[in-house]
């Protein structure tokens, strides 16, 4: 799947069977961050840690966000919240 069949994806109902951090960032972009949240917090790799500090910029946490770059080995975003999503879901979707 590449990044223009994952944003269409998002016209459904349910996410494509992907991975837990692809599926955060999926219901993430549904507007569902609660639920992104625990799907992040269920993959407790670099990875998921990367998708973490994400939702912490979406929610607004800039401190705990940093926590979680941290854990993930990234820097601190300072990309628009648009660009980032398709940054992390680029680098997941090409493995």
């Amino acid at each position: 799947m590449d990044l223009k069949a994952f944003k269409l994806s998002l016209q459904e109902q349910t996410p494509p069977k992907t991975s837990q951090a692809l599926q955060a960032l999926w219901y993430e972009a549904k507007g569902q961050w609660d639920k992104a949240h625990e799907l992040a917090q269920q993959t407790p790799d670099p990875i998921g840690a990367w998708v973490h500090a994400y939702l912490h910029r979406v929610e607004g946490d800039e401190n705990n966000a940093g926590y979680w770059y941290r854990r993930a080995q990234k820097p601190h975003s300072e990309a628009s919240l648009p660009k980032e999503w398709e940054e992390i879901a680029s680098a997941l979707l090409s493995g």
